[in-house]
């Protein structure tokens, strides 16, 4: 990110509120102060600020919400990416919620606690930096550089790098990667990239075929070569003439299979079944598995030499949860499709939403996101797309989400374990703690401990009873 400080618009009609926020801001952010819509509009469309604190309730009507909706709206029509940060009274909670799914990225309720909102901001415009990255990186490659493979992490670049070099040479190639990493897409890139790109790019999965027909499948057969072959039909490979023969799955492919294309990556000749004729073919072979093939071939179950042979060039595809913020430009760009697709205009990942998209494991990668999204879009209400809409959890709701926050959940567990470990003696637990009992006592008050439950045949220590009140 830029070194210079990020722009923040405060409009709020309260000068007092307004002197408070930039005396706690003013270290860390360029401030811009408006006391009414008009004022606010105009500043936003001058200076375009990172984020804005926008309060409901301005004049000529501070008691009501109109003027401050009208405001985020006009924001909106402005830019609408920008991230517009609600601040509301406790009545006006309700309508704040509204504005969030009108297209505000959070809310918080008055009287503002400090750090919450500094930490809101900061993941605020860390979203506002990530998105205009991502605007970037489109308009410099555009979506369909690498057939809809999309991300700016060193590792995707990294296979990017890898398709660049390998596509303009008929090497084989293999690709590894677990289930959804995009491996066909990559397959693909290579072919469009290729001298073979006006020819056919021929994809076909190793285990969505049964075996007995899997061979005539890729070679194809002669007419008469067994029962139900009424006439001659060219198999895929042939039907991938000059071309690109993608094999996924290649892991799954039965032995007998495995020693005919075998012979055909050696020579570049087969026989189609039942056939007695040698037929050449120039076909360049790209093959993908989520399998360990050098586990299969110590099993048995997989050809050492043809290993050898379709493993000229190995990419490994990266899972996604190894691409750091490609997650979310992924994300967004799923969304971008899809809400074009719906005619949803405007709509956008709420906060909670892209915490629960960083935050889940994403065990079907790029497929499982993309299929996320999609139903997302369908299914959202409003401008904004919940973590609920994704059908994830926002790990941060039962995560502590400020420092003090964290000091309790810490101090909580401790007191807890102390008073288990002393079967809830509270002067044993407290010597172990290295606090007095009354301030054990004041501690669990204010925490919410409860003490553990006593056996009736424990002994009873004469400094433990309660104190009186």
């Amino acid at each position: 990110m830029s070194d210079t400080k990020p722009t923040l618009l405060i409009v709020d009609d309260d000068e007092e509120i307004r002197t408070q926020m930039k005396w706690a801001l003013s270290a860390d952010y360029e401030l811009l102060t408006a006391g009414d819509r008009h004022d606010a509009v105009a500043m936003f469309q001058k200076e375009r600020p990172a984020a804005s604190l926008l309060d409901l309730g301005l004049p000529p009507q501070p008691n009501e919400c109109g003027e401050g909706l009208a405001a985020l709206n006009e924001f909106l029509a402005i830019d609408s990416a920008a991230k517009v940060i609600i601040v509301s009274g406790q009545g006006e909670k309700t309508n704040a919620m509204e504005a969030v799914g009108a297209g505000a990225y959070d809310f918080l309720c008055k009287p503002v606690e400090m750090e919450e909102l500094k930490l809101i901001l900061r993941r605020c415009i860390y979203v506002a930096h990530l998105e205009h990255e991502y605007r970037e990186l489109r308009q410099q490659t555009g979506s369909a550089e690498f057939e809809q493979m999309i991300g700016a992490s060193p590792q995707i670049q990294g296979v990017f790098a890898y398709i660049r070099k390998v596509a303009g040479t008929t090497a084989p190639v293999l690709l590894l990667g677990e289930s959804g990493t995009g491996k066909e897409l990559a397959a693909l890139a290579i072919h469009q990239r290729s001298p073979r790109k006006d020819k056919a790019f021929v994809a076909i999965n190793c285990n969505g075929i049964p075996e007995n027909l899997l061979e005539s499948e890729l070679f194809g057969h002669e007419k008469g070569a067994f029962t139900g072959a009424h006439m001659q039909r060219k198999g895929l490979i042939e039907n991938a003439a000059d071309g690109t023969l993608f094999l996924d799955e290649i892991g799954e492919l039965p032995p007998s299979i495995q020693v005919k294309l075998l012979r055909f990556l050696q020579e570049q000749r087969f026989q189609r079944v039942g056939g007695r004729q040698e037929i050449q073919i120039d076909t360049r072979v790209i093959a993908a598995t989520n399998a360990d093939l050098k586990q299969a071939i110590i099993a048995g179950k997989f050809r050492e030499d043809l290993y050898f042979r379709l493993a000229v060039v190995v990419i490994h595809l990266p899972p996604l949860r190894e691409r750091g913020d490609d997650v979310a430009v992924l994300a967004r760009e799923f969304l971008h499709r899809y809400a074009a697709q719906n005619n949803k205009k405007n709509l956008a990942f709420s906060p909670d939403a892209l915490r629960a998209v960083y935050q889940h494991t994403w065990s079907g990668n790029v497929r499982e996101l993309q299929n996320r999204v999609k139903r997302a879009v369908i299914m959202a209400d409003g401008k904004r797309i919940t973590a609920d809409d994704l059908e994830l959890t926002d790990l941060s709701k039962t995560s502590p989400a400020t420092l003090k926050e964290a000091r309790e959940a810490v101090e909580k567990e401790v007191v807890q374990n102390a008073l288990q470990r002393h079967q809830g003696k509270i002067t044993s637990a407290a010597i172990e703690l290295g606090i007095s009992r009354p301030t054990l006592y004041e501690l669990m008050e204010k925490l919410q401990i409860g003490r553990p439950y006593r056996s009736h045949i424990d002994p009873v220590d004469p400094m433990d009873a309660s104190p009186v009140d």
